[in-house]
C-alpha cells in the first residue's frame, strides 16, 4: 500500500478537511460548467473519495452516483451528506470494471484518480488506465461527456506536471485518447502559515511545508487540469 492508498484508507476525515478549503476562487466549478451543462443530468463519479463534484453540484438538480475503491473515502461522503441533509448513492468499486451498464450517464468524471495508476503499475499503466477509459466510455450517453480533473502541480507558481511521468500520461491523454486541456488555478486558503502546514503535511509531505513556510503562505498556490472529450 502507497503513501496515497494509505491515506484514502485511513484518513478520510483530515483529506475532507484539507479540501474543504481547496479552490478559494470557484475556478473549478465554472471551468466544468464550460465544458458541460450540469443540470438535470445523470453523472458518474468515479473516484468520488469524500464527494468533491456532487457536493460542488448540490444546488444543480442532477444526480450523482459515487464510485471509489475506499470504503473509508465513502464513508465520510455518506457522513457529509447526513450533516448537509442530502444524497446521492455511493458504490463500492474499482474504475476498471464499473458495475454499471451501458449508456448509463450524461457525464463521467475522475477527479484526482487516475493519475495514482501511473506509478502504482510501471510498467503497465497504459494498459490498466486503458481500461479506465474504455470503461468511461462504454458508461457514457451519446452526446455525452468524459472529464478527468489531474493535478498541475501544488505549491507551484507555475501550472506544470509534478512529475515526467504524470507529463507522459497527459500528453498521453491528449494524443491517443483526443482529450483535451484546460488547466485552472484551485489554491487553498488557510488562516495562516502554521493551518497550511497543519491540513497539508500529512498529505504533501514536509517539503511542501518547508515550501510554505520559506514562502509565508497562508494561500497555498495550486494548478489543476481538466481533460474533456465531448462523445
Amino acid at each position: 500500500m502507497d503513501h496515497y492508498q494509505k491515506i484514502y484508507a485511513q484518513r478520510a476525515l483530515e483529506y475532507q478537511r484539507m479540501i474543504a478549503v481547496e479552490d478559494v476562487d470557484n475556478n473549478l466549478q465554472a471551468a466544468l460548467n464550460e465544458i458541460a451543462s450540469w443540470e438535470t443530468k445523470t453523472i458518474l463519479d468515479l473516484g468520488s473519495g469524500t464527494g468533491r463534484f456532487p457536493l460542488l453540484f448540490k444546488d444543480k438538480a442532477s444526480e450523482f452516483i459515487g464510485l471509489d475503491l475506499s470504503h473509508a473515502m465513502l464513508l465520510e461522503s455518506a457522513d457529509l451528506q447526513s450533516q448537509l441533509q442530502i444524497h446521492w448513492p455511493l458504490v463500492q468499486a474499482d474504475m476498471r470494471g464499473l458495475p454499471v451498464g451501458n449508456q448509463c450517464a450524461d457525464i463521467v468524471i475522475a477527479g484526482w484518480a487516475i493519475g495514482h495508476l501511473r506509478s502504482w503499475f510501471d510498467p503497465g499503466w497504459e494498459q490498466q488506465v486503458t481500461r479506465i477509459l474504455k470503461e468511461m466510455h462504454r458508461a457514457v450517453k451519446p452526446h455525452g461527456v468524459l472529464i478527468i480533473c489531474e493535478t498541475l502541480g501544488t505549491g507551484s507558481l507555475t501550472a506544470q506536471p509534478p512529475s515526467q511521468e504524470l507529463a507522459e500520461y497527459y500528453d498521453w491523454l491528449e494524443d491517443d485518447w483526443q482529450f483535451s486541456r484546460k488547466v485552472i488555478a484551485t489554491d487553498y486558503q488557510f488562516r495562516d502559515v502554521h493551518q497550511a502546514i497543519a491540513y497539508t503535511e500529512f498529505f504533501f509531505g514536509p517539503g511542501l511545508s518547508d515550501l510554505i513556510r520559506t514562502n509565508g503562505w497562508s494561500r497555498l498556490p495550486e494548478w489543476t487540469g481538466i481533460w474533456s472529450k465531448h462523445i
